[in-house]
């Protein structure tokens, strides 16, 4: 997938766009957070307006102590309006002319940067050295440039992201970062690109912001689908022109659906002193198949499953499975000379149909209460379907899925496998209770393997002639739960 800066959709024309508005859904459209915070801003800044007036007049009649307190709150009063006003309101303002969302954060290089411009600017207020004036200016003018430099940084870059087709759980695969300098002179520094974190909303308070984010930490140490890339990737110097391309190895650790509601570039370069972020809208969904590494319990079931497919459907193969009397329509390179001399009989071998195995896997979802020791053993059951229906694809043999409304035609291996996998990958538990084996209409040469939830009892007599139960009651979960990856 190709991912580029988000241009917006052309606008409607006027008289579709402004037809119908009122008084009441103007005002139900401002922006009342912005507006509220604009409002305090323009009072605080006429709070220190009136201070450095005020101190100004203190100083000409000779109160140092007023003079410096009077400076000191307009200097405090300005900053503050600085740190927490114009950050949020640009954040705020759609930027159209840019067609991109920057997003601005102070690093506490820069707080301690702003801290001694401010003590440098008491000191130059109250000695009146114009030296110290010239010293905040090229401080301020650092601040400036260090905004508008990290701006061209980030402009003209294209990132292309490049996953691989199928994914698998606790398998490492490699995907590839791609990141284009399109400038024709200048080159790009220390860039980070990484997955687009939740935003809190509008209007939120501190420590409501702070559950956010001690719950965006919680969701990021579990191993529920989250983001596709799960940690951020450093370019340190792009030239003009050029494309750089960054192999990654990514892993999952459970079956999902992990999407990405889109990617960032940021840099702090070249100071430090301010962390300039560009969002990039592109929502991205990527399946991760369950594990299909096989465990010894499949190990264990597979001969006796082989055995039970190889008897159920009889035909051409290697195994032999009877002795019969000879049919107008068998070979002669099938006759058992030894059983027909010894009946005196014509006999022919027949043998286990291996090359044109047919298999139904039906897939019981529903489960009892969903505790957290049923949704283990369902994640149990739904990684060892996935293995069983993976080593009869490798087989080459023809088979059929099913799961109440999900259905497969009966195809060879290679042509649903896929299929089979990514219904798998979303597939979810059903609080019913299980009261019996699913019932499922009979077919002539279909073997079925049921992965049920039912207890044993459940499943009647004539059921078992024609197809394999998986109790997920039976199995054990062999590969924990991972950490973080």
């Amino acid at each position: 997938m190709r991912l580029e800066q988000h241009v917006s959709p052309p606008a409607s024309p006027l008289k579709s766009t402004f037809s119908g508005l009122s008084a009441t859904s103007v005002f139900q459209r401002l922006d009342k957070p912005g507006w509220k915070k604009f409002l305090s801003a323009i009072a605080a800044l006429g709070m220190g307006f009136f201070f450095a007036i005020y101190s100004n007049v203190a100083a000409q009649q000779g109160h140092i102590g007023l003079t410096a307190l009077c400076a000191s709150i307009a200097l405090l009063l300005s900053g503050y309006v600085a740190i927490t006003a114009v950050p949020y309101l640009a954040r705020r303002t759609s930027l159209e002319w840019l067609r991109v969302s920057i997003d601005y954060q102070l690093t506490r290089q820069g707080m301690v940067f702003i801290v001694i411009i401010f003590l440098l600017a008491i000191a130059g207020m109250n000695t009146g050295n114009n030296l110290l004036y010239l010293v905040v200016a090229s401080l301020l003018a650092a601040i400036l440039m260090s905004g508008v430099m990290s701006l061209a940084v980030l402009t003209s870059l294209e990132l292309e992201i490049i996953l691989p087709e199928h994914v698998f759980a606790r398998r490492a695969v490699p995907a590839r970062i791609r990141l284009e300098n399109a400038k024709k002179l200048l080159p790009s520094f220390s860039i980070t690109v990484a997955g687009s974190a939740p935003a809190p909303e509008a209007g939120q308070t501190n420590r409501s912001k702070r559950k956010h984010k001690d719950a965006a930490a919680s969701a990021a140490r579990d191993d529920r689908p989250s983001g596709i890339l799960r940690h951020p990737n450093y370019f340190p110097f792009i030239p003009a022109r050029r494309t750089l391309e960054r192999k990654v190895m990514i892993q999952f650790p459970r079956r999902g659906i992990y999407g990405e509601k889109g990617f960032s570039l940021s840099t702090r370069f070249p100071f430090g002193f301010l962390e300039k972020k560009i969002e990039i809208e592109a929502s991205r969904e990527l399946v991760v198949y369950p594990s299909v590494q096989p465990s010894s319990e499949l190990f264990e079931i597979m001969p006796t499953l082989s055995g039970e497919v190889e008897a159920f459907l009889r035909g051409r193969g290697n195994d032999l499975y009877s002795i019969r009397e000879m049919l107008p329509t068998d070979s002669a390179r099938h006759l058992d000379w030894k059983a027909s001399a010894r009946t005196g009989t014509l006999k022919v071998r027949e043998f286990a149909r291996e090359d044109e195995r047919r298999l139904q896997l039906v897939f019981d979802r529903r489960m009892g209460p969903l505790d957290s020791g049923a949704l283990e053993r369902f994640e149990t059951a739904v990684e060892f379907c996935a293995s069983v229906a993976w080593h009869f694809h490798q087989m080459d043999a023809q088979l059929q899925f099913t799961c109440e409304e999900f259905h497969t035609p009966a195809a060879r291996g290679a042509e649903i496998i896929y299929d089979i996998l990514a219904f798998l990958a979303a597939v979810k538990p059903s609080p019913e209770r299980p009261l019996g084996a699913p019932v499922v209409a009979p077919a002539q040469d279909v073997f079925r393997i049921i992965f049920t939830g039912a207890p044993h009892g459940s499943v009647p007599a004539r059921e078992w002639g024609r197809a394999y139960f998986v109790f997920v009651d039976a199995l054990r979960p062999e590969f924990p739960r991972p950490a973080e990856l």
